[in-house]
């Protein structure tokens, strides 16, 4: 599974500030503030998204994705919890996929493997089959949002 420390940067931090996402690296070992699942999952709080080194990149891609989909008044009381719709929780999914393809030596197709190695689970049994099938939902929902554009690239607005 890829990790943050294997893209040894290698524009991640510049994918965060185009979304007005602030980095907060933590040292190896260290829990991670605002992490949902816990270390070595990435951390939410307001306006930064919070590493370690053994974070998983889809784990950054996902909750970066979260803080785009939500509006506002919830990005303001963002701690951990991003909360959120199925439909919202399904648009983060396919958007981080998105990001993944902003990534040098990143793309879509290996964060797909490392989410499934993960253990993301969807109905159609993979999360290319679910690209592919009820993701579809999931693109329209950011694309009428405008936070993709109709050939589905990042717009870079926050929802």
């Amino acid at each position: 599974m890829l990790t943050v420390g294997d893209l040894q940067d290698q524009g991640l931090t510049e994918l965060l500030a185009r979304y007005r996402t602030r980095r907060i690296d933590v040292p190896a070992g260290a829990a991670i503030p605002g992490s949902y699942w816990g270390a070595p999952e990435a951390g939410l709080l307001g306006d930064a998204l919070v590493l370690r080194a053994d974070t998983p990149l889809h784990s950054a891609l996902h909750e970066l994705a979260h803080r785009v989909c939500m509006d506002d008044a919830r990005r303001r009381q963002l701690d951990t919890d991003a909360g959120g719709s199925d439909e919202e929780e399904c648009a983060v999914c396919y958007l981080q996929l998105l990001l993944a393809d902003c990534l040098p030596g990143v793309g879509h197709a290996r964060l797909l493997a490392d989410m499934d190695a993960w253990g993301y689970s969807f109905r159609e049994g993979s999360a290319a089959a679910w690209v592919a099938g009820d993701g579809r939902e999931a693109r329209e929902w950011l694309v009428r949002r405008g936070l993709i554009d109709t050939r589905g690239r990042p717009t870079w607005r926050l929802a």
